[in-house]
């Protein structure tokens, strides 16, 4: 049986931790928890079974028979008012249902699965997205070098909508930790002379996708199998990182033929 609480201040100790845990960036590292919020994230989070140490739900979610079945599978709920719960909430719309859950801890690298690789990605929603195709192409495995975006940051985890458990995920990884991949690299660059789709990708493989402005770095995309551009008959100069990501995801699972 949940333990359901009435929280009326601001100053909560509880709201104090969670507003940190909503900011932007990676506080969720030296936290070692973080802020689910929404029906659908924390769905994904059980549907994963996954434990809940603290549910927060407002009072019109309560109502809510699915939001309220939802809240009761933490250990601890905290029941507010619509007003304060919307204090803590990042969404435009608030979702009046969150969750506090341990942050996981990072999975072994994986050397033989399809895998992406983010070099620096820094943009959050963009990460999000290409965690989202990721899991949807077939691809278990995310890589995330220095210098990218918190794989688990609230802004990605709301992006990804769900993916995130759905993957093995590991973050803060130095270049050189890459040779121990057993599965050939690709990278994209608009300089390359041989297009997506005058190439076969092999399956399984590990995409690399780079920073938004200056790309993947040289020393890695030297380690490529193959270094690829996506045909732009448009003009465009270039496409943003998460299409392009998607674009290269599906061409793999294309050639793949049907699961």
């Amino acid at each position: 049986m949940s333990a359901v609480q009435t929280i009326t201040s601001r100053d909560n100790p509880l709201l104090v931790r969670i507003r940190r845990l909503a900011r932007p960036g990676a506080s969720y590292r030296k936290a070692g928890e973080l802020w689910l919020e929404g029906e659908h994230l924390c769905q994904a989070w059980v549907d994963a079974k996954r434990g809940v140490a603290q549910a927060v739900i407002a009072d019109s979610a309560w109502g809510r028979p699915a939001a309220r079945a939802l809240a009761l599978r933490a250990e601890r709920v905290a029941r507010l008012t619509d007003a304060l719960f919307d204090s803590l909430s990042a969404l435009g719309s608030s979702a009046g249902l969150g969750f506090v859950v341990d942050a996981p801890g990072g999975t072994p690298l994986d050397v033989r699965l399809p895998t992406v690789v983010l070099d620096r990605v820094q943009d959050a929603g963009n990460v999000g997205s290409i965690l989202r195709s990721a899991a949807a192409m077939g691809f278990t495995q995310v890589l995330a070098i220095e210098g990218t975006a918190g794989l688990w940051s609230p802004k990605v985890v709301r992006a990804a909508m769900g993916a995130h458990f759905s993957l093995r995920l590991g973050e803060g990884l130095a270049p050189g930790e890459l040779a121990a991949l057993a599965v050939p690299m690709l990278a994209t660059s608009s300089h390359a002379t041989t297009t997506l789709d005058e190439f076969e990708p092999p399956w399984p493989c590990a995409w690399v996708f780079g920073h938004e402005g200056q790309g993947v770095d040289e020393l890695l995309e030297a380690r490529c199998q193959a270094s690829l551009r996506i045909p732009q008959p448009g003009g465009e100069e270039s496409l943003n990182v998460a299409a392009a990501a998607a674009i290269c995801l599906y061409a793999s699972r294309a050639h793949r033929g049907p699961a």
